[in-house]
């Protein structure tokens, strides 16, 4: 998304060349820690965002364990339609602006792509309004409105934002599993997806930067002088590695906790 993880990145200004401490490039030169190497169905997988996607998928889970009475067919057409929604159209109108996953994918596919993938995600919701009823609605509306309007960057940009992407990709799917449930809302999905915006709000803030060293950096240079006099080197593995393994930690913990949420109701 972006997504679950994109953005609109300027063009850095240009530095001449410095001997001395100096780290050119990110490490690996790839445009994300999870991002697999240039080429056939490797692009693909680079394109799921894979941890940021079961990151998004798991707050699904969570909005659906909350209800009074979980329904394992509305779970599993819910999830479906934010993979199909989030996971590959988001994540294809994305790569589009721009190329910054660096894919190979024909423009062409990921148009298609992206169509295919609002259209199941719509037709998931059309169906689920025959069991979960018309307050079904409105969600099935708004997630391909907020699909679109973010990725397109649509009036004048005010979903493209740190607050759209947590409201969009954290608050919005745990409100639209448990309406897929019940039909409706009540206090705890409220409260469930004021924690996930949070969450949602957290991720931006460490993705953020994280994807500026990798995708727009050309070189990150100085040191740190420690109390002691000792000095460290600043390059961009050092500014990396709390962002990235932060993300990593906190991707896991959240599909850990959906997966236990869904164990506890379902089993």
């Amino acid at each position: 998304m972006p997504v679950a993880d994109g953005s609109s990145p300027g063009s850095p200004s240009p530095v001449p060349p410095e001997p001395a401490a100096t780290a050119e490039g990110p490490p690996g030169s790839r445009p994300a820690y999870y991002a697999a190497r240039q080429g056939a169905w490797r692009d693909w997988w680079t394109l799921l965002h894979p941890p940021y996607t079961a990151w998004h998928l798991s707050y699904v889970v969570i909005g659906a364990a909350l209800a009074p009475r979980v329904r394992l067919p509305a779970l599993l057409a819910t999830l479906i339609a934010f993979f199909l929604a989030v996971g590959l159209s988001a994540h294809a109108l994305d790569e589009l602006r721009g190329r910054p996953l660096q894919t190979r994918i024909p423009a062409a596919a990921l148009i298609a792509v992206a169509v295919a993938g609002l259209a199941g995600a719509v037709a998931l919701g059309v169906a689920g309004i025959s069991r979960a009823g018309w307050g079904l609605l409105p969600f099935m509306v708004i997630g391909p409105v907020l699909v679109i309007a973010y990725n397109a960057e649509l009036f004048g940009g005010i979903i493209h934002t740190d607050l759209g992407f947590a409201v969009a990709w954290g608050a919005f799917p745990v409100l639209t599993a448990y309406a897929a449930q019940t039909g409706g809302l009540a206090l705890a999905p409220v409260l469930a997806a004021a924690a996930a915006l949070a969450l949602s709000a957290a991720q931006r803030q460490l993705s953020t930067p994280a994807r500026t060293i990798r995708r727009r950096t050309a070189r990150v240079d100085g040191t740190i002088t420690l109390a002691t006099g000792e000095t460290m080197t600043i390059d961009s593995a050092l500014l990396l590695a709390p962002l990235e393994h932060a993300l990593r930690a906190m991707s896991w913990a959240i599909v850990l906790f959906a997966a236990s949420l869904a164990v506890a109701r379902l089993a």
